[in-house]
Order: structure tokens, then C-alpha cells, then sequence
């Protein structure tokens, strides 16, 4: 049979009888390979039996391509084994076994053993070829370039060669434009740039790690945590990968479990800088977030809203646990009475966390004490289409009704006085009001400033008129339309008249001088 190709590059070397490949080769006595020789035989029976040990190590290396050719390649490693232990020399069998670990996926094994080979026999193409290829599946383009332009010397026509060149420089390419990616955070190109790559160099653990970390850095948290783990079932020593799962625990609040990750990867590699990095500012941010809570727990508001913000330095990258700083804070900052700055630290967590329920609520509830009530309706909506409770059914219902009643007039700002103002406090602010604008004292002012002032003095006779009579009150108050109940408000001429003459003020005017005196 000729020599076989396969996917690595040209499989295992030997010619073999076609009766072998379709039946189970019988087994050889494996005491061949460790008979004793004497050392004072004479040279004739050591030629003897050098001949017997190449003869013995060719039926092993023919044994191994049966099993090649059958893809059974344990079985084919272990008699290619067998022959480079008898005859440690032979650059070809180097190279069956190479191709057969290529086959099993063991790239550094396979690597080993098509350097060994090549050092044995420099003109060994095949042995270049497979040293080159396993050099690019491990992501390592240059010395991968290296193997192929020497395979190109000695076989200058070899459109394999010019092809894995090729690949090489595509790799170089990608990584090069991943490295500038990465310095400007633009992630994603890096994660194109790694896929590109691993087409040809699949292998590679430094590609499928910064495609993990960059993963992570965009928040695709369970594909970086996929990533990390497959190349940990590989090698659970991989400082890289425990770092990457770290990180991802650590951007998912997690911090604990992240800190416990990125100690073991700089057990595995202590100079592991980023894990050192991530660990310091995973522990630190727990920290001076917990400070905070206690701080807040007492009661000392503003040492917590400065211990958040301070917390809010130390990583900007770690949006989960950013944007529950920023949350924290706006429920100080609301505390200290900070309405329109916890607003804006809601919308920052917001912004890194669309999904942060918490947030909107916060967020809502400031609307609602800023009397901003479309925008409390609007995040109560987002809240309750996401979460559809009762609790937050009635937080809408309730900002909804505000909405409603701020779209009517005013009758507490009408006469200045807050909602939960008592009879008495309502009684003076109606006199207070109804003294500023009665027409009386507005007599000598243009027709359209007399105009503006009798209409004003009419909506402070309105609203003295509802908040003064405890039942129109409290259905004001409850949202009711009072038009709707027939309880029209307007005030006729004669009305305002005999409002204000219940007051039982006295109004003298002089000469641009008004003087009230009430009874």
C-alpha cells in the first residue's frame, strides 16, 4: 500500500501488505524487545543482532500503520512506541507517532516527537511539515513559518506549504489587529480576531483565553465561562483559564468565589499579573462596599454615600456590582434629600444594567417626590411588564392616579400651602391669596393686569372652596374630577363678592395705598 495521507499531513510512513490492513495483526512476544546481550560476544552476532532489533522495530512501525489505518491510533501509538524503543534513531517512526498523536489531538506531544524526528534527519520534509503544523495549531505563527519555508527548500513545488504559509501570516495578522483592538477596548473586534484565528490554530490556548477574557469584558459572561472551562477539562492547571472563570465570577458579583479563582491561578502561575490585579480590586471593592452598607445600617448617611462613591472608583469594568454602587447611593442620596442626584445615579445603573429592577423602582419613587409623574408611570410600566405583582400593579395604579391629578388644578399651590396643611393653615393662606389679587386693589393697573389678577383671585376662591369643605377635599385629594359631580368651581362677580365680605375685612384705598384690617 502507498503512503497514506490524512489530516496529518500525510499520516504515518511504511508500506504495508493489503492482507494486513484488513485483518488484526497477531500479537509479537514483547520479550524480543528486552532480550540481554552479551557484551563480550564477539561483532559478528552484535551485527547479528542489530539486524534482529531493526527487523523486529519494522514489524512494530507495520503493526502501528494496520492500526493507522484502521483510526485506531491508541493502538497505533503504542506499536510506533514500541519501535522507537528498539530503534531510537529512526527519524520515521518519530514521525508515524507524531502523526498518530496529531490524530489523538496531543499537539505538544506530536511536537516533541516531529522536532526529534527532524533532529535526526534534517531533510526528513515530512517531519518539517508536521513540526510546522502542530507549531500553528498551538498559535505559535512564527516558528510555524520557520518549518514551512524550510519544507519549501526541500521541496520547492509543495502547495501545502505555500498554503500553510498563508495561514500563518493570517494568524500573524489577527493577532496583530487583536493587540491593537484590545488597547482600545474595542472587545469585540478582539473576539472576531481570535475566531479568524482559531480556524487554523485551534489549539491554542492564548487565543481561546483572551477571546474568554474579552468575552467576559462585554458581559457574555456563560460563553467566557465556556470557553474557560473547556480549556481547563484539558489542562486544570491553566492559570490563564482560572483567571478568566475568576473574572467572570467577579463580574457577576460574585466576589467570593471570583477571589478563590484568581488565588488558585496565581498559585498556578505567580506572576500572573492580571490575576493579581483582579484579586486586589475584587477584595477591595468588597470591602469598601460592605463599609458602606454599615455605614448606612447606623444611619451615617453621608459617610456611606462617600464610602459608595469611593467604591465606585476602584473598577469601572465590573458593571453588576457598579451599578448596584450606583443604586446604593441614590437610596442615600434620596435619604439626604438629594432627589435630582439619586435620579441620575438610578439612570448610571440603569445604563450598565438594563435589567436592575431595584433601579427603576428607586428611580420611580424620586419621580414621585419630585412630582415628575409621567416618568414614575413610565418606569412603574417597565417594572410591572417585567415583574407583573400585586405590589408593584398598585405603585403603578398609584402614580398613574398623581399623573391624573397633576394635569388638574393645583388648589394647594394655588394658595401656597402644602397637601397636608390643617383647616387653619388653609383659612389664613386663603386670606393671605385672596388679599394679593382682589380687583379692588388692582383698580388703577391696565385693563389686561386687572384681568390676570381677577382671574387669579377667582382660582383661590375656587380652591378655598374645595380644600375648606372636608368632603370636596377628600375626593379632590382621592383623584375625583369634581367637574364630573356637577361641583363647577366657577365663580360668578356677586360670588366673589360675597366671599370675600365673609372674610369681614375692612378695605380703606387711598391714594396708591391699600390698608385691610380684618374683623
Amino acid at each position: 500500500m502507498g503512503i497514506l495521507r490524512t489530516a496529518a499531513e500525510g499520516g504515518a510512513e511504511g508500506g504495508m501488505k493489503g492482507s494486513h490492513a484488513s485483518s488484526h495483526p497477531p500479537p509479537l512476544d514483547s520479550k524480543m524487545a528486552t532480550v540481554d546481550y552479551d557484551s563480550s560476544a564477539d561483532p559478528e552476532m552484535d551485527l547479528t543482532s542489530d539486524e534482529e532489533l531493526e527487523r523486529e522495530a519494522e514489524g512494530f512501525k507495520e503493526q502501528g500503520n494496520v492500526y493507522y489505518v484502521k483510526k485506531d491510533y491508541a493502538e497505533a501509538f503504542n506499536f510506533y512506541t514500541k519501535a522507537i524503543d528498539l530503534c531510537p534513531k529512526n527519524a520515521s517512526y518519530y514521525g508515524n507517532r507524531a502523526a498518530t498523536l496529531m490524530m489523538l489531538s496531543r499537539y505538544r506531544e506530536a511536537l516533541e516527537d516531529s522536532q526529534q524526528a527532524v533532529r535526526l534527519d534534517d531533510t526528513f520534509m515530512k517531519g518539517h511539515m508536521r513540526e510546522g503544523k502542530c507549531h500553528l495549531l498551538l498559535g505559535n505563527a512564527m516558528a510555524a513559518t520557520r518549518c514551512f519555508q524550510k519544507v519549501q527548500e526541500l521541496e520547492p513545488e509543495s502547495s501545502q506549504a505555500q498554503q500553510e504559509l498563508k495561514n500563518a501570516e493570517s494568524i500573524l495578522e489577527f493577532e496583530r489587529l487583536a493587540e491593537i483592538s484590545f488597547e482600545k477596548r474595542d472587545f469585540r473586534m478582539v473576539v472576531f480576531c481570535m475566531d479568524r484565528a482559531l480556524e487554523s490554530a485551534s489549539a491554542c490556548h492564548r487565543f481561546k483565553v483572551l477571546k474568554a477574557e474579552c468575552l467576559a469584558l462585554l458581559g457574555r459572561y456563560p460563553e467566557a465561562q465556556s470557553v474557560a472551562s473547556d480549556i481547563l477539562r484539558m489542562d486544570s492547571t491553566n492559570g490563564d483559564a482560572l483567571y478568566v472563570r475568576g473574572l467572570c465570577l467577579y463580574y457577576e458579583d460574585c466576589i467570593d468565589k471570583a477571589v478563590q479563582f484568581f488565588v488558585q491561578a496565581l498559585r498556578m502561575a505567580p506572576d500572573h499579573e492580571k490575576a493579581r490585579l483582579a484579586c486586589r480590586n475584587a477584595k477591595a471593592l468588597k470591602a469598601k462596599k460592605e463599609e458602606g452598607n454599615k455605614a448606612f445600617k447606623e444611619g451615617s448617611f453621608e459617610e456611606a454615600y462617600d464610602l459608595y462613591s469611593e467604591a465606585l472608583t476602584i473598577d469601572p469594568n465590573n458593571i453588576k456590582t457598579n451599578a448596584k454602587l450606583y443604586c446604593n447611593r441614590a437610596t442615600v442620596g434620596s435619604k439626604l434629600n438629594k432627589l435630582e442626584q439619586a435620579i441620575e445615579d438610578c439612570t448610571k445603573a440603569i445604563k450598565l444594567d438594563e435589567t436592575y429592577i431595584k433601579a427603576y423602582l428607586r428611580r420611580a419613587q424620586c419621580y414621585m417626590d419630585t412630582e415628575q409623574y409621567e416618568e414614575a408611570v413610565r418606569d412603574y410600566e417597565k417594572v410591572y411588564q417585567t415583574e407583573k405583582t400585586k405590589e408593584h400593579k398598585n405603585l403603578l395604579k398609584n402614580a398613574q392616579l398623581e399623573l391624573k391629578k397633576s394635569k388638574r388644578k393645583d388648589y394647594y399651590k394655588v394658595l401656597g400651602v402644602d397637601k397636608n396643611a390643617t383647616e387653619d393653615e388653609i383659612k389664613k393662606a386663603y386670606r393671605k391669596r385672596a388679599l394679593m389679587h382682589h380687583p379692588d386693589r388692582h383698580s388703577g393697573a391696565s385693563a389686561e393686569v386687572q384681568k390676570e389678577e381677577e382671574k387669579k383671585f377667582k382660582e383661590v376662591g375656587e380652591a378655598f372652596t374645595v380644600l375648606s369643605d372636608p368632603k370636596k377635599k377628600s375626593r379632590y385629594d382621592s383623584g375625583h374630577d369634581l367637574e364630573d359631580d356637577d361641583m363647577n368651581m366657577g365663580l360668578s362677580s356677586s360670588h366673589i363678592q360675597d366671599l370675600f365680605s365673609s372674610l369681614s375685612c375692612n378695605l380703606t384705598i387711598g391714594p396708591g395705598n391699600f390698608f385691610f384690617q380684618f374683623g
